[in-house]
């Protein structure tokens, strides 16, 4: 491995790098070659090697035949070693086989053993097929020859290269990180502050000094002693104690190097006194007295040696020292050496430094004081290198010093403790005090005590349940008192609204503390009675896993059961509906799973804002991949808090963690109420922990090591009569380990310790175990072994664990499932191994830290033990992380900044971010905005930019333009730079909601098209980003290769070579439902499946965007396949689990399609199957395919617009098995087949009542059409779940008949405004205000004042038209002065409005009676008689006009005048027709003309309406949208959605955007579409405002006038003004 990353300046002073040789040409490829085959051929026997070795000493045309032999050996040594371990091991393993067989003809007794020693049980098949294999390729070359090489590649391997220094050191990047203010290992500094073994440190100089003793005068430790006394009175004073009897544990050395540490430090006489007499006790009182007195003496008569006993380094002596032993003289980032040899390394430098001074100024013969000669000149360099170091380096560290402020509820040993300085695994660590270290050529081990428990503090008082209210007694029922923890947390989390964030370590009973909070919420929603408003609220529980979630759905439903609290698991496995969302109290669901419902403003909304409790289990989480979830979750719940200013509550609940003030801060926790930090001290059984590093390189060796290491410690255990479990990575590996155990104890003759004395129910247990249908089970059962891991039955996995618990299992080998899902403690838990394959990185990982917490977590029963061990193997270079993690020195750092754009797109798509300043907020509170202001440096923020802009408002806009831009070209927003402004686009909407990333899309936008084919769709979804990390290994490719052969049925393409490759043909495995052998493809399979489903998905999505109809009905077809593991040409009847196979292919063999099969009968059915009483479930089958008729009518509204009516039947039988209880959901489009074009879609769920029912149901839309007109288009039904199961009906237009093409619209002439005079009536004139009537009115006044014909005005809102109505009314008053006026408004408020002003104008100043007659205002008949004009609404009037003939009033009505006339085609249309008609009828008979006057707004077919009211060419203005006195901008914007209510949320920030942009002044109105709305949407305004930086910029009035508007009861009109 390449030597760390240091600068060059650094590497120059250390001899950690190799000093390259300048005098050869390092470009020379030549000699670079034979430098790389000399070390290849330095490194013993490898399979390269072998390989190699073939190749070049067989001919060409043998080569095939001995490939295909090294093969077989690799597939040997696969079956024996497993392949959880990755190729190398593999290979290693190959090589051993290939060494053990070389020179044997047949397996004999030795070979059996030493693999058997080596790898444990293993199958006999693979040695004997690696021994045939190996004996083939011997014989091919010879044995003589292949002896040989062995033997020299061997020789090579034997070399001792362990006493060169510095060969294999592994530098660790990560462990260590160079702090700015750290002293850097190179630097003089204090000398005394480390650890000193202070005899082995006098003796050693003075033993380093004969060593150098090319001087005469080398003294001995007694001499020096006798020439410097001072330093032997501490010693002369430790003995003299010591013999008194005092501190027997100690030794000499260990009490003389602690009182010299002391007496070194920094700290004066009195407080060093303070300290020596803590130490010492009341008997060292003499000594402390002597010891202070000659303090200096000592300190300085060991650390400065006198000169003639000092050593003379010339530069050649040191040269040669350094050669001899190659060690590093100055350490880097890793220093490996003892304390002692650190303290001589000091002292030689000092005195060197002083020698080489003295040769400079030439004193040969100056004294030793002169070595403490001052010269000023240096002095002043050093100072003013001081003030320049002081000014680049930061004011505020980043270890910020977080025990300056105490914190109440913080206890927290770590920070207040003194720990010793260690170097493990070549890292630097700090570890607690009592550890215990054995080093020996196999291994490393660390071993750490179990912590002493915390005293009991003077206020500390345990809460029992018996003085808790009712509801908290029904919970906790069955338990007497809450733990310490739970008490001490009990009063904030209880009975206050608090924030809460809660470090303790694992199985300290968190939980109890969630379900205070919990009750805390109930008690709130509590009404007299005892009555609980279940509506009012919602708590969420996140918790990581999904096994998790499924523990704590049980844990919460028992307990909470008898308050009648609904508990829901809400999982990717675990979907619900919205009514039984709604119906649901606790909602328990992973991250995943609550951001993507929270990202989704579709029916979710509401349930996110009655959220008023959020649980955030793990919180620890924050630092691994799937850390950005959950900040972005508590991002949305904080900012949601502040707009909406409700109240949600977060509680974290995370294991011991170093930063927790930074977590704190990010959940908005107040530290001195809610934070409360548990150390280890807390658990409720203590836990010492062991970790242990397996030295060796060879992967081979390691296992066996690690094997031998695992059993040690089990028997250890099991000697003491504790029960353990093992804990291993894969499935297959707890069976391998097991008997490897079992294997190892009975060639050691111990397998009596694991044998279980037999109980009482024993026998019973035993045959319990026998009728098992796992082989193992039964096998290992009576040798005290069990194992349990995912794969197993649940049936099986029960049995042991309960075997376990009652102790009929000594050794339980399980994987990480069983501590996660099931609360099954043992004293003692094995962690063998920490490599682990993680699908989603594609490649074996480190265990996660989380997971070696909860396994740890399982140590230690609460009952029976007092304390619980822990332990941990792992190979050397892996043994300081896992004590770092474990021991928490790592603080914990954000990933969000890897997946910022993904997360802004789901907040661009939800709306809550709209522009860059937003975008910046929203940042804020992010746990990476923490981390960023606390750990500048680690984000690339230098310090110069942190001082500048100590809210880093720059950096994080920076971070969001960066982002924003990334979006827009993937078109995923539509980004404004100029403004700022982000707007969603149908794709990015898409991306957040099926959770797609950002990189993904990018692929999409490149290679999707309306063209592709189905292996195209899955090449494509291959190549997604989701995927990125799966690599091909070597040891896969034949496996691969099968699979392609047997189950892919489309064309692979990259086929098994490339990442893509393999994805595809996994999928198409998957489908294909193929078995697959090796575990890490199966993991991988899974892994593709569940991604893949999703990716297609939105696939789908974007293709019915896009409006491409094939490609939508390929995509969705393909959606199906994969969640149904169906290929589209399977028969749709294998979609039944009821139907047995050998049927299904005979049907396929006949062609029966489904259609056939109705149409049959279940006796012609069984004959034709050759299975007689099969027919009948078949034709249930059949019946149950979801299948659907439909009807549709198609009605022109326009030429180009039609209208479509579509009947929907249902024709299949329901069963709620099949089909679930709720409906079968199906997808409907409109399709051009010429143009390949979508015209309309949707999505409708056909409802069990209808299915059941039979009734038909209605949807109607609109489509365009185009001229000329296509033959037909297509209405396209396909089921969302079910493959074969669509309809399709055809819209034909042979016979369609459009409307008449119509006159465009009158044109407004350019006139002279007409002057109001013009009307030559001074009373009427009186009325206007204005002198001059507008274009239109000027235009239209003619016909409408000096003639009698009928007018139909269509004009846009605003343009005066009631003015219009005005002047036929005069007309009317001046002509036929007995007869009356009708004026017909559509809607109760318009009449109103019109008798408040006409009641004014023409009733006051004109003299002329109004009448208002409505369904409120009924007048009598005289009142009615003597109006002149009478205001009414269209039904009303309808009513009156009925009896005529009786109604003398009707016969004398002049004029008709009938506003928003265009109304004729909605509902109320056939009123206004009536009325129309009947007063036609009326004028008919009566011989009395009747003027109807129309009112409307521009209308497209204004000639039919026209010509129905008998309207010739005069009577027509039909004036277009756009003719308005005040001309109008519009601006419109669509939101998708299906649902009302969330629809309409997600508008109201636009609307409060297009405030600020287009009216930020002046007043606007806003119109909604019912009543409920008009209250909510002003309430979400207030709330946007409140976030603004002045919350009362729309309020026009000084806050001392505005008084409450008086009788205003509604709360909400007062908020308003």
């Amino acid at each position: 491995m390449s030597p760390p990353r240091l600068t060059g300046a650094l590497r120059s002073f250390s001899t950690v790098s190799k000093q390259d040789d300048l005098t050869q040409d390092i470009y020379d490829l030549k000699s670079k070659r034979l430098k790389r085959q000399e070390i290849f051929g330095r490194g013993g026997l490898t399979w390269q090697k072998i390989v190699q070795f073939f190749t070049q000493h067989l001919e060409k045309k043998d080569q095939p035949a001995a490939t295909l032999e090294l093969k077989n050996i690799l597939q040997a040594a696969k079956q024996i070693v497993g392949t959880d371990y990755g190729q190398d091991t593999i290979e290693s393993a190959g090589v051993f086989l290939f060494k053990t067989f070389h020179n044997k003809d047949q397996i004999g007794h030795e070979e059996t053993r030493a693999i058997k020693q080596m790898f444990g049980p293993f199958p006999a098949s693979a040695a004997e097929l690696s021994c045939a294999a190996v004996g083939r390729l011997v014989a091919q070359i010879g044995e003589s020859q292949v002896d040989a090489f062995i033997q020299t590649q061997s020789s090579l391997k034997t070399v001792n290269h362990t006493s060169i220094f510095g060969r294999n050191i592994a530098f660790s990047f990560d462990t260590y990180v160079l702090d700015a203010q750290d002293t850097l290992p190179w630097s003089e500094g204090t000398d005394m502050e480390q650890d000193v073994d202070f005899h082995s440190f006098l003796n050693n100089h003075v033993g380093e000094r004969r060593a150098g003793g090319d001087r005469d005068d080398a003294c001995s430790a007694e001499e020096l002693e006798r020439r410097n006394p001072d330093s032997s009175i501490l010693r002369q004073e430790v003995e003299k104690y010591l013999k008194e009897g005092n501190m027997v544990s100690s030794s000499a050395e260990e009490l003389s190097t602690s009182l010299f540490e002391m007496l070194a430090s920094t700290k004066s006489d009195d407080e060093l006194q303070n300290e020596l007499f803590e130490f010492l006790g009341p008997q060292g009182f003499e000594m402390i007295s002597k010891l202070l007195q000659s303090r200096s003496d000592i300190v300085d008569s060991l650390v400065s040696i006198p000169l003639d006993s000092r050593p003379h380094f010339t530069s050649g002596k040191l040269k040669g020292m350094r050669d001899e032993s190659t060690k590093p003289t100055y350490g880097c980032q890793v220093t490996i050496q003892s304390e002692q040899e650190k303290q001589m390394m000091k002292i030689y430098r000092k005195e060197e430094k002083k020698e080489r001074k003295r040769e400079k100024r030439g004193d040969e013969g100056d004294t030793y004081e002169s070595a403490f000669h001052f010269d000023p000149k240096e002095l002043r360099l050093q100072r003013e290198q001081a003030l320049l170091t002081a000014r680049s380096s930061p004011v505020f560290g980043r270890h910020r010093d977080y025990e300056r402020i105490r914190y109440p509820h913080v206890y927290d040993s770590y920070a207040e403790a003194i720990k010793t300085s260690a170097f493990v695994g070549g890292s630097k660590m700090l570890l607690p005090e009592g550890i215990r270290r054995e080093n020996n050529k196999m291994y490393e081990e660390v071993e750490i005590p179990p912590n002493e428990p915390m005293p009991i503090g003077f206020e500390e008082k345990p809460v029992y349940i018996s003085e808790l209210d009712e509801i908290g007694q029904l919970v906790f029922k069955g338990m007497k008192r809450l733990n310490r923890i739970q008490s001490i947390v009990f009063e904030t989390a209880y009975n206050t609204n608090e924030n809460l964030l809660i470090c303790a370590p694992t199985g300290a009973g968190k939980t109890n503390i969630a379900m205070l909070t919990i009750l805390h919420e109930i008690r709130q929603h509590l009404q007299p009675g005892g009555v609980i408003r279940k509506d009012q609220f919602k708590i969420v529980y996140v918790a990581p896993m999904k096994a998790l979630a499924a523990e704590m759905t049980n844990y919460f439903s028992k307990r909470l059961e008898p308050l009648g609290i609904a508990v829901k698991e809400l999982t990717g496995d675990m979907q619900l509906t919205k009514g039984e969302i709604l119906r649901t109290q606790m909602l328990v669901t992973t991250p995943e799973k609550w951001d993507v419902v929270t990202r989704k403003s579709v029916g979710d909304v509401a349930l996110s804002q009655i959220v008023r409790l959020l649980i955030l289990d793990e919180v620890h989480l924050l630092h691994e991949d799937r850390g950005p979830v959950l900040e972005s979750l508590v991002a949305r719940t904080l900012r949601q808090v502040e707009s909406t200013q409700s109240m949600i509550r977060i509680l974290g609940l995370s294991a011991t963690l170093p930063n927790y003030l930074d977590v704190a801060s990010f959940l908005h926790v107040n530290p001195f109420i809610g934070l409360f930090y548990f150390d280890g001290r807390f658990r409720p059984v203590p836990l010492g922990q062991s970790f242990v590093g397996i030295k060796t390189t060879n992967k081979v060796q390691q296992l066996h090591d690690m094997e031998e290491v695992c059993y040690e410690k089990v028997l250890k255990q099991i000697r003491a009569g504790h029960q353990v479990m093992v804990f291993v990575h894969a499935r297959n590996s707890t069976v391998r380990t097991a008997m490897s155990l079992i294997e190892m104890a009975k060639n050691r003759g111990e397998l009596s310790f694991f044998q279980v004395d037999q109980g009482p129910d024993y026998g019973q247990c035993e045959k319990q175990v026998q009728r098992s249908r796992n082989k193992q089970v039964r096998e290992m059962f009576p040798d005290g072994f069990g194992i349990h891991h995912a794969g197993m039955l649940r049936q099986d996995r029960t049995l042991m664990e309960n075997m376990f618990s009652r102790g009929y299992l000594k050794v339980l080998v399980c994987t990480a499932t069983l501590a996660w899902g099931v609360n099954l403690p043992a004293h003692a838990v094995i962690i063998k191994g920490t490599n682990i394959y993680d699908a989603k990185r594609g490649a074996l990982v480190d265990l996660g830290i989380l997971d070696v917490m909860q396994i740890f977590g399982r140590a230690g029963r609460p009952q029976f033990d007092k304390y619980g061990e822990g332990t941990i193997i792992t190979t050397h270079d892996k043994l300081s992380h896992y004590l770092t993690l474990l021991t928490q020195q790592n603080p914990i750092e954000s990933q969000f900044q890897q997946s910022l754009a993904d997360n802004l797109n789901a907040e661009i798509a939800l709306g809550t971010v709209t522009n860059v300043d937003e975008a910046v907020r929203w940042l804020s509170y992010t746990y990476l905005y923490v981390r960023m202001r606390a750990n500048p440096l680690a984000h690339g923020i230098s310090h110069k930019a942190y001082q500048m802009d100590l809210l880093l408002e720059l950096y994080r806009k920076e971070l969001v333009v960066e982002s924003g831009r990334k979006l827009d070209k993937a078109r995923m927003i539509r980004f404004d730079e100029r403004t700022g402004y982000f707007a969603s686009t149908d794709l990015g909407r898409t991306a957040s909601h099926f959770y797609i990333k950002y990189n993904t899309i990018e692929t999409f936008n490149e290679l999707f098209n309306a063209q592709k084919t189905e292996a195209d769709i899955l090449s494509i979804v291959s190549k997604a980003e989701e995927f990125e990390q799966i690599k091909v290994r070597d040891e896969e490719l034949e496996e691969l290769e099968k699979m392609l052969c047997n189950f892919c049925e489309l064309p692979a393409t990259g086929g098994v070579e490339n990442g893509y490759g393999k994805i595809n043909i996994l999928l198409q495995t998957y489908i294909g439902r193929g078995e697959v052998d090796s575990f890490s493809l199966i993991s991988d399979l899974s892994y593709v499946a569940q991604n893949a489903a999703r990716i297609v998905r939105a696939l789908f999505e974007i293709a019915l965007r896009k409006r491409w109809p094939a490609m939508t009905y390929r995509l969705l077809n393909l959606c199906k396949v994969i969640d149904k593991r169906l290929w589209g040409w399977a028969h749709p009847l294998r979609q039944f689990s009821a139907l047995p196979p050998s049927v299904l292919s005979r049907m396929e063999e006949r062609n029966l399609t489904v259609d056939k099969l109705r149409d049959m009968g279940k006796d012609e059915i069984g004959h034709m199957l050759h299975h007689v009483n099969i027919g009948l479930k078949v034709k249930q089958c059949v019946h149950q395919i979801p299948a659907i008729l439909m009807e549709s009518s198609v009605q022109p509204i326009t030429r180009t617009v039609l209208r479509v009516r579509l009947s929907i039947t249902p024709d299949f039988r329901w069963n709620d098995q099949v089909h679930g209880s709720v409906g079968e959901p199906w997808w409907l489009w409109v399709e051009d087949p010429i143009n390949d074009h979508i015209y309309h879609s949707e999505y409708f769920l056909l409802h069990k009542k209808q299915v059941v029912s039979g009734e038909p149901q209605q949807v109607v839309f609109t489509i365009p059409i185009f001229e000329p007109m296509p033959s037909q288009y297509y209405i396209r039904a396909v089921s969302d779940r079910w493959l074969g199961s669509e309809a399709v009906c055809i819209i034909n237009f042979q016979h369609l008949i459009l409307p008449e093409r119509h006159p465009p619209h009158t044109e407004l002439l350019d006139l002279q405004p007409l002057p109001v005079t013009a009307l030559g009536n001074r009373e009427y004139e009186s009325l206007y205000k204005f002198t001059h009537f507008n274009p239109i009115q000027t235009q239209i006044f003619h016909t409408l004042y000096h003639t009698d014909t009928n007018v139909l005005l269509g004009a846009p809102t605003g343009s005066g038209k009631t003015i219009a109505a005005e002047m036929a009314i005069f007309r009317v008053f001046n002509k036929y002065p007995t007869s009356k006026v009708v004026y017909i408004a559509p809607l109760k408020a318009l009449v109103r409005e019109r008798i408040e002003d006409w009641k004014i104008r023409i009733e006051e100043k004109l003299g002329r009676k109004v009448v208002e007659l409505t369904g409120d205002v009924t007048p009598d008949m005289r009142a009615i008689a003597q109006a002149d004009l009478i205001v009414t609404t269209p039904e009303k009037w309808d009513g009156v006009s009925r009896s005529w003939q009786n109604r003398s009033y009707v016969q004398k009505v002049a004029i008709l005048i009938i506003d928003e006339i265009h109304l004729l085609g909605e509902d109320r249309g056939p009123v206004l027709e009536v009325i129309v008609s009947r007063t036609n009828f009326i004028s008919s008979h009566t011989s009395k003309q009747v003027r109807i006057v129309g009112l409307s707004t521009a209308l497209a077919n204004a000639r039919d309406l026209a010509d129905w009211l008998g309207i010739g060419q005069v009577g027509l203005f039909n004036f277009r949208p756009s003719v308005r006195p005040v001309p109008l901008e519009v601006h419109i914007q669509g939101f998708p959605g299906q649902h009302y209510c969330p629809r309409m949320a997600s508008m109201n920030k636009p609307v409060f955007q297009a405030i600020r942009t287009h009216s930020p002044a002046k007043p606007v109105l806003i119109f909604v579409s019912s009543r409920r709305q008009t209250r909510l949407t002003a309430l979400d305004l207030i709330a946007f405002l409140a976030t603004e930086d002045d919350p009362k910029q729309w309020l026009h009035q000084d806050e001392r006038e505005r008084a409450s508007p008086a009788g205003v009861s509604d709360v909400c009109v007062g908020l308003f003004r």
